[in-house]
């Protein structure tokens, strides 16, 4: 009888790349949650801002950048065993998941044009579950087809074996 998989902390990290990946994410989006302000308070002059609350933006701004991508490093693991898919996720809530392998539908391999950059991909594991899709982001590109590959065939192999 397999062993029933317990709701652990999963071995594997993703790349050490994921948190380049995710800062240049961050970088992204703080200049786009810059341009807004600094539009409506810049040259249309809607509203006026004491200088030292642009500051307090700006250090807000670099604290995300800073400690975002290596927080979501530090917290985001998965691991692969022989019955099931295990994921933890999130940096305000932390998230674990187990996927048995009968469960999982379809396997998808999505590689963005930034995770291109990095040499990066996720990996995404279907079921039929509420709570959605296992999502494994920011492994290394050659990991991420491999995992694809491995899960799509002990996928089958256990639809294979419950028929």
């Amino acid at each position: 009888m397999p062993a029933v998989p317990s709701l652990r902390e999963p071995s594997q990290r993703v790349s050490p790349r994921a948190r380049l990946m995710w800062t240049a994410e961050a970088l992204l989006q703080v200049l786009v949650m810059s341009i807004v302000p600094i539009v409506l308070i810049g040259p249309v002059d809607l509203f006026d801002v004491p200088w030292w609350a642009w500051v307090l933006f700006g250090l807000a701004l670099a604290a995300y950048v800073a400690v975002v991508p290596s927080w979501r490093y530090l917290v985001h693991r998965w691991e692969v065993t022989e019955t099931a898919v295990y994921t933890q996720t999130g940096w305000w809530a932390r998230e674990r998941r187990i996927a048995p392998m009968s469960r999982i539908q379809t396997v998808d391999l999505v590689e963005g044009a930034l995770a291109r950059l990095f040499r990066l991909a996720t990996v995404t594991a279907t079921t039929a579950s509420a709570a959605g899709a296992l999502e494994i982001a920011g492994l290394d590109r050659d990991v991420a087809r491999r995992l694809a590959d491995d899960l799509t065939l002990r996928a089958d192999t256990v639809e294979g074996d419950a028929t």
